[in-house]
């Protein structure tokens, strides 16, 4: 039997001919990554293991991005732990205040993930980089010490899900509405610690940006990693973003799945995830009359330039209701000055929404956004547990761009079809 498109990425970087699912291997790393909250500690193991020097600076990555610029003291202690190991370890990819980015759409900006990579981060939405055909995966803050020490991380060869993609997807039906269709079929646990590998021609009417925001939600199907096989507009993206090399890798045609799963773009419509999973989903259609006190535009999953043009589209010439707090965060400086450029952030502003700096901020109940009991938030992020955005007792409902912008139109849970 062959291998999937994973498989053959970890026989690669582990010098193997081959690898089966269940294998234990050690493979070698391309990039290490962590943040402001995740980074303090591995570097507190880092030292603790006897480790003196990271294996590469150039393999590193520390981005502060959840708390930053610095909410209160003990952010601004965390940050200052990252920014003294960076200096003494002279990590070169360091992003700090002007010019950090949210990680996840930073990193594939500054062309420092391509295909055939592999990607350790001590964050769990490092599955993004499947994007570009790379394999990329969450890990704790103990095996993100060991990579910095080591550049190499042991981990078992997960089994694959097969995702076919037919179709063609209708207006207002973007990556975020495929991605909470599939975790709405088949669960939070669905996929857990197995490879989500989408193929199938449907995939060329799926945007990078559109992929980037299917291959960060893997995690919240259980996924080890999500990949995308690499075509066109792969290569495209990683030419103008990137110098370094890249592998193309391709899965086997008799490569194992324990599954195949048929996934129709025409035939979807614009979904809503409601609280408190991520499988807990509604087309628009089926969602009923659901104010909604704040709308949040933004994040390592919906915060890319495509995501800003969207929700303009929707806002530009009119107003958010008064009764709806819209917050928009571009997710990279290099965003943020698009934004301005194109004259998106005016829109934005005449509508009455405001514009932040990049940050994680409100996904994880962080700051800039923070929900009060009762309130309701619908939001471009990727995860709506209890308590995700604020106090437990408020609510989080996931959906596209779209959705979002002409929910914070209408003061309620809105189909952008429909907003006049």
């Amino acid at each position: 039997m062959g291998m999937t498109m994973t498989q053959k990425i970890l026989a690669s970087r582990a010098g193997l001919k081959e690898v089966k699912a269940g294998q234990f291997i050690e493979i070698d790393l391309d990039m290490v990554l962590g943040n402001d909250i995740t980074a303090p500690v591995a570097i507190k193991e880092f030292y603790k293991m006897g480790a003196e020097k990271i294996f590469d600076r150039d393999k590193v990555s520390i981005v502060l991005d959840h708390f930053v610029p610095n909410k209160d003291i003990k952010s601004a202690e965390q940050c200052k732990i990252s920014r003294n190991f960076c200096r003494e370890q002279h990590v070169t990819n360091f992003f700090d205040v002007g010019q950090m980015g949210i990680e996840h759409a930073l990193l594939p900006e500054k062309g420092l993930v391509v295909a055939g990579d592999t990607v350790i981060g001590a964050d769990s939405h490092t599955c993004t980089y499947g994007a570009l055909g790379a394999f990329s995966t969450g890990i704790g803050s103990t095996d993100m010490a060991a990579g910095m020490a080591t550049g190499q991380v042991w981990l078992k060869v997960p089994p694959a899900i097969k995702f076919n993609i037919t179709g063609k997807p209708g207006k207002h039906v973007s990556g975020k509405d495929v991605i909470l269709h599939i975790i709405g079929k088949i669960g939070v646990d669905g996929a857990l610690y197995k490879s989500m590998e989408f193929s199938g021609e449907g995939i060329k009417h799926l945007s990078i940006d559109d992929r980037f925001t299917i291959a960060n939600m893997a995690i919240e199907a259980g996924g080890k990693n999500g990949i995308f096989p690499v075509d066109e507009k792969t290569i495209e993206y990683m030419n103008e973003h990137s110098t370094k090399k890249y592998t193309i890798y391709e899965a086997d045609e008799d490569a194992g799945y324990d599954e195949v799963i048929e996934i129709n773009l025409s035939t979807l419509r614009p979904t809503v995830s409601f609280p408190h999973l991520p499988e807990n989903t509604r087309t628009i259609d089926e969602v009923g009359s659901v104010k909604i006190d704040q709308v949040v535009i933004g994040s390592c999953t919906n915060g890319r330039i495509e995501d800003m043009r969207t929700a303009a589209e929707i806002l530009k010439g009119r107003k958010v209701h008064p009764a709806v707090r819209t917050i928009i965060i571009p997710a990279t400086q290099k965003i943020y000055k698009q934004c301005i450029t194109e004259g998106l952030a005016e829109i934005f502003i005449d509508a009455g929404a405001i514009i932040s700096t990049p940050t994680c901020g409100p996904c994880l109940g962080g700051y800039m956004g923070i929900l009060a009991d009762g309130e309701r938030a619908l939001a471009t992020t990727n995860r709506n547990f209890v308590g995700r955005m604020g106090h437990t007792g408020s609510e989080v409902y996931l959906a596209s761009p779209a959705v979002a912008a002409a929910t914070a139109i209408a003061g309620k849970i809105a189909d952008p079809e429909k907003i006049k």
